[in-house]
């Protein structure tokens, strides 16, 4: 599995705490040094099954700045909401947990976590 983490993310925090003491491997991408390209975050997408601006952060400073709140949310205006979040990665909610069956998990809630380590059982 790998959890996209931001250190100072208290989310963030309590997956990798909840994740250790299951003793469930993960892999830990910065996602704010190493931001995603259109592509992955496209694939993100698909394995989430959500479009973006249901786990774009809007209420962040970059988010406020573009007006983010306020774009159409429809299937054309897609790829500019990927631009942004690509540009802006701190848009992006967090933890996001890619799951070795090739789904993925936005692993905010307790709920989340417990299926993210249901899957990733051997």
């Amino acid at each position: 599995m790998e959890l996209w983490n931001n250190p100072a993310c208290s989310k963030c925090a309590g997956a990798r705490r909840t994740l250790d003491d299951a003793r469930v491997p993960y892999r830990l991408r910065a996602y704010l040094e190493q931001p995603p390209t259109v592509e992955e975050l496209t694939d993100v997408l698909r394995r989430l099954g959500r479009p973006p601006w249901e786990i774009c952060r809007t209420g962040e400073p970059a988010a406020v700045q573009r007006g983010m709140a306020d774009w159409p949310r429809d299937e054309s205006s897609v790829p500019r909401w990927i631009e942004a979040m690509v540009a802006s990665p701190e848009l992006i909610q967090r933890p996001i947990l890619l799951l070795d069956d090739g789904s993925a998990l936005v692993g905010r809630t307790p709920e989340a976590l417990d299926e993210a380590i249901r899957r990733n059982r051997p």
